[in-house]
């Protein structure tokens, strides 16, 4: 379970995020401080250690950004992301210079809070268990999937953009299930023939990964499930 310290000064506001934190998987909020103090304090207790503190810059006393470079000094292994109405340039470069991971302006939606706490994660586990990189892995952990080229956004004939947005939406809902032609078509109410033409592109453009079960009698069972890596691009198809 992965620990996030909420500190903000505004209780309501603080409960919030407490609560979005709950409704995203494998996320706990392990404390919440209304003051830098407070925060410095929960940061040297070690049971749970803090991973990701989701921070506020306007705060009736006191500046966020000041608890920054106190983090860093320390060199405690937490990560930052801020969540603050504040939208000047400067306040962004700042935040920016000293590592923050994400930044969240208010008033934002759930699906931006939980985009940003689940691609703190992919990077996560994947520089936990990477030792060495090839370029293009590099690439893909520091600047994220790039955007659809325009052959990606092409469909094939017979697949329309609409059919495809309901299909990508029920993926995206259920990122970590392994599914069939069958059980998709069932749950999104098109033919058979149909979806397996939809998830046969998806998986050409790497989206889906796809592996074939073989049964005692009849054909393999192709099945389904999402690259966690493309989630971004999938999204792009949800809308």
């Amino acid at each position: 379970m992965i620990n996030v310290l909420v500190v903000d000064d505004d209780a309501m506001v603080a409960e919030l995020n407490r609560c979005y934190i709950g409704q995203v998987a494998g996320f706990t909020c392990c404390g919440t401080a209304s003051t830098l103090q407070q925060a410095k304090d929960r940061l040297m207790q070690t049971d749970p250690p803090v991973d990701l503190i989701l921070l506020d810059i306007y705060m009736q006393q006191e500046n966020g950004l000041d608890l920054l470079p106190e983090l860093r000094s320390s060199q405690r292994p937490v990560d930052v992301i801020i969540i603050s109405s504040a939208a000047d340039a400067a306040t962004i470069k700042t935040s920016l210079n000293y590592g923050v991971v994400d930044y969240l302006i208010k008033p934002f939606q759930f699906s931006r809070f939980e985009e940003a706490l689940t691609n703190w994660r992919q990077k996560r586990v994947q520089m936990d268990n990477q030792h060495y990189y090839q370029q293009a892995e590099l690439d893909q952990l520091i600047h994220g999937n790039p955007p659809a080229t325009n052959e990606q956004k092409r469909l094939p004939k017979g697949l329309t953009p609409q059919t495809l947005r309901t299909l990508c939406q029920w993926i995206d809902a259920h990122p970590g299930t392994e599914f069939s032609t069958d059980e998709l078509a069932t749950e999104v109410n098109i033919s058979r023939v149909s979806c397996r033409k939809y998830l046969i592109w998806l998986a050409e453009i790497n989206i889906l990964f796809t592996t074939i079960h073989y049964g005692a009698t009849g054909r393999p069972v192709y099945r389904y499930r999402l690259q966690a890596e493309y989630h971004s691009l999938l999204k792009h198809y949800c809308q």
